[in-house]
């Protein structure tokens, strides 16, 4: 099959890191894979560019933005160059544009928000107008369906596909009693993300388990609430404990050296990042919401309202004292989310 991809702007985020997995996975096992965007390749992509390169996969991104009519165009001249025989639009605004043009290639619409976007009344009104050009509608979660049931209706074929891992790529590291206590937590800069919890968390934290570092990587989505996380550090004095980073590419590695991983996400759909800590044997302190509640049972997960500080704080203290330990993600791997995906696009195909 030849398979295009199209996402909104190639950066390190969730709906991005997946589309980028899937096309080398359906690269690898013969397909003709094409990645493409509506905005620009950030800087932050391009380890990631480097590996779809690496892996044969066409990368098709615009040179600079451009507006609605410009944006059409480019996504015109994708599909001349992909010729594909489906193609997957990873998220909302990519799904508009795949179905606004007069094309014949399946399109499967596939949901990623934490948020609903339909409690927006423009997206809702489009999805209205648009819903019949999707072939499928695909949610990483269950609740991404019951939105879109709840503002747009039923479509005739709707699937959950839940993100799945390379787990391959994630290893449980030896314990290195010389190495200081790291917390980090993964996740672009933005208050449904809720760093700002995990820093007084995190000092609350430093009163049992005062050699402690806690380490915050993610794509800068809102400078402003970036700010306020970088002068809650300082304003706590915890300049010397709490690193407050840009994005990183290296995740794998990154949770080697983790102690413990925190997501105190106030909404996920079904969130890539908390896969690979798992897959990673970290010890995890994460939100009680309802995307995290699979791994409720899962040794060394802690699900909490991470909103109570206190509580916060010592749940990771206790986190902090737990070893690494394997965890089984049967369902969750990349090779299963893959294989759904493959089933899915071989059954469009068939019968178009």
């Amino acid at each position: 099959m030849r398979i295009l991809h199209l996402v909104l702007t190639p950066r390190l985020s969730g709906a991005e890191m997946l589309a980028k997995d899937l096309a080398i996975h359906q690269q690898s096992h013969g397909d003709t894979v094409c990645v493409s965007a509506l905005m620009p390749q950030q800087d932050d992509f391009a380890p990631l560019r480097a590996q779809l390169d690496a892996a044969g996969v066409r990368c098709l991104f615009p040179a600079r933005p451009h507006k609605l009519p410009g944006r059409l165009w480019h996504l015109r001249g994708v599909l001349r160059a992909c010729r594909p025989d489906i193609l997957f639009a990873h998220a909302t605004i990519p799904a508009f544009y795949a179905r606004a043009l007069p094309s014949r290639v399946p399109v499967v619409y596939v949901m990623h928000s934490a948020a609903n976007d339909f409690e927006r009344k423009l997206f809702r009104n489009v999805e209205r107008l648009l819903s019949t050009r999707a072939r499928a509608v695909i949610g990483v979660s269950q609740g991404n369906l019951r939105d879109y049931i709840g503002a747009v209706g039923e479509h005739p074929l709707m699937a959950v596909i839940p993100n799945g891992v390379d787990t391959g790529r994630f290893f449980i590291r030896p314990a290195v009693p010389a190495r200081a206590p790291l917390v980090v937590q993964v996740g672009r800069y933005a208050a449904i993300k809720n760093q700002l919890q995990t820093v007084l968390a995190f000092r609350e934290a430093l009163r049992d388990v005062p050699d402690a570092r806690l380490e915050m990587y993610g794509v800068i989505e809102d400078p402003a609430y970036y700010a306020e996380v970088c002068a809650q550090v300082s304003g706590l004095g915890l300049g010397d404990k709490v690193w407050v980073n840009g994005p990183q590419n290296n995740v794998p590695e990154l949770l080697a050296s983790a102690t413990v991983f925190a997501m105190p996400s106030a909404s996920e759909a079904h969130s890539i990042a908390f896969l690979e800590a798992l897959a990673a044997g970290v010890p995890v302190v994460a939100s009680a919401i309802p995307a995290f509640a699979f791994a409720r049972d899962y040794p060394g997960v802690q699900l909490l309202d991470t909103g109570d500080a206190a509580a916060y704080g010592a749940a990771l203290t206790r986190a902090l004292a737990q070893p690494r330990m394997a965890r089984s993600l049967d369902g969750l791997t990349l090779n299963d989310t893959a294989g759904q995906y493959r089933a899915l696009a071989r059954r469009l195909v068939s019968s178009a």
